[in-house]
């Protein structure tokens, strides 16, 4: 008689929230793959095993047909359903190693040792917090997902996947290409051709090429201070001389840029972390000091969407008649941060460069996920969405600004246009001996540690009316206690409020 797929060896795989067959087909596939199961082999009736895992027995029946369908098992006469003979990706036996551990010392092989990485902590769990602070992190309720679906099957209909199953190389989609040349860049008061436009996998990436083909240990490197983490770790990653620039209420200081600095890397839009709005006459000297100066400014242009305060202003690349300004765009923060794409906008020689370098690590960002978002753009699901993220994040920013006028906290940013942050610069008021932002949860201290840092306005779910300062101490003592806390549960009371974002230096 022919082997039987041992019934205790199936069980549901994956999230509970996904659909149960789906579920079950992933474990009958595990299971004929985990013990390697030779074809011919039974697996149980449709009535064992609906009772087994618990499932109606017509869910069981569905996920058979689909197997077979699959190919990972047929039905036989008096037999029931048996392994297949064509079941993909069948595994063979692995022979473990003579000893545990590695045995290369991969000190002695890397290149250069790991960067040190100052990153933005996030918590895994950070949708359980009562005060889900987190910088970065999108509520997925303010997303037409309906709308992505509808783009995501136009973009796999016939006409469209013939496309996909073309090499481009390392081209891009032409779709997608045409509307941020034609729609995105102009709103931004940028006129670019196609050359001049490149798609990444998000702006980080989009600035490591940048950085890749443009700094060196002789080409000093002047950042903002306090900045984006990342700009600094990509800097050193090159060895570049780093120059710390302070900011002000109007962005990165133009006189205190170091003399011989040859690339400026700045947030103008609204800087990370303040929300700080570079004014016109600040854009147009730094412009004048790149030309003076012989620099490269390179310009992330982060949450300029968000501009709900005032209208937005036009982005610095759109004042540059030099070609000195290297445009960095991103689609990941004002759609979901899982996208991963963004823009490049340069000079045709150093996109070209550019294109030659991402190609050797990655050829092109997907182009079914570039192809969704162009249809997303052009049927006007993204101007949709940002209107209602605006009108979203004002209301948020008012219920903000209108609870903390209850409790001994002041914000004190600088936005003066919107953002989908608020910032606040350091302020203390009494507390006990030895009392910091840290400790304030334990002590129950009156204590504000704000160094500035960044408040973002995305939490889901927020109760704003429960932010009260009738609680010292305890577990109702902060939204979040210093970079590497947990968030606490309760009333915002008295202890720290933070993001948990490195902004500050901390060499």
């Amino acid at each position: 008689m022919a082997a039987m797929l041992p019934l205790d060896s199936i069980r549901l795989r994956g999230a509970g929230d996904r659909p149960l067959q789906s579920r079950l087909i992933e474990g009958v596939i595990a299971a004929i793959l985990e013990s390697r199961s030779p074809p011919g082999t039974r697996l149980p009736s449709t009535r064992e095993l609906a009772e087994g895992v618990d499932v109606s027995r017509m869910t069981v029946t569905l996920v058979y047909a689909e197997l077979v369908a699959l190919g990972y098992i047929e039905s036989r006469p008096r037999s029931g359903f048996v392994v297949a003979d064509t079941v993909p990706n069948r595994r063979v036996a692995v022979q473990a190693p003579d000893a545990p551990g590695e045995r290369v010392a991969w000190e002695g092989w890397l290149a250069a040792p790991c960067p040190r990485r100052r990153v933005i902590r996030k918590p895994a769990d950070w949708r359980n917090h009562p005060y889900p602070f987190i910088f970065g992190q999108a509520d997925p309720r303010l997303f037409d997902l309906a709308a992505w679906r509808d783009c995501a099957r136009h973009a796999l209909g016939v006409r469209d996947f013939g496309g996909l199953t073309v090499d481009l190389m390392a081209q891009d989609d032409p779709m997608l290409i045409d509307h941020i040349c034609s729609s995105t860049l102009p709103r931004r008061g940028i006129a670019a051709t196609p050359d001049q436009v490149l798609i990444t996998v998000g702006s980080q990436n989009a600035l490591y090429i940048v950085m890749a083909l443009l700094a060196t240990a002789g080409r000093p490197a002047a950042i903002e201070e306090p900045g984006y983490p990342d700009f600094a770790e990509t800097l050193r990653a090159r060895g570049a001389p780093m120059r710390l620039v302070p900011v002000d209420a109007g962005g990165i200081e133009v006189d205190a840029i170091p003399p011989g600095t040859r690339i400026v890397t700045i947030t103008p839009s609204h800087h990370i972390p303040t929300g700080a709005t570079m004014p016109m006459e600040r854009r147009e000297a730094l412009l004048r000091r790149a030309s003076s100066d012989n620099f490269l400014v390179i310009e992330d242009d982060y949450d300029f969407e968000m501009s709900y305060l005032a209208p937005p202003m036009p982005a610095l690349k759109s004042m540059d008649d030099a070609g000195r300004v290297i445009y960095l765009g991103s689609f990941s923060k004002s759609l979901f941060p899982g996208l991963r794409l963004g823009y490049l906008v340069a000079s045709a020689p150093l996109i070209e460069a550019a294109r030659a370098l991402r190609a050797t690590i990655l050829r092109h960002p997907p182009s079914q996920l570039q192809r969704v978002t162009a249809y997303f753009l052009a049927l006007g699901h993204y101007d949709a969405h940002i209107t209602r993220l605006r009108a979203e994040m004002a209301r948020r920013r008012a219920a903000l600004i209108e609870a903390l006028e209850r409790t001994p906290f002041r914000l004190a940013g600088t936005d003066r246009e919107g953002g989908t942050s608020a910032a606040r610069h350091r302020q203390r008021r009494p507390g006990p001996a030895g009392a910091d932002a840290g400790g304030a949860d334990r002590a129950g201290g009156g204590v504000l540690r704000t160094s500035p840092r960044a408040l973002p306005l995305f939490p889901a779910g927020l109760r704003l009316d429960r932010v009260r300062p009738d609680r010292a101490g305890g577990r109702g003592a902060g939204l979040c206690s210093g970079a590497d806390a947990p968030l606490p549960r309760g009333g915002l009371g008295s202890g720290a409020i933070s993001a948990g974002c490195p902004w500050t230096r901390g060499d």
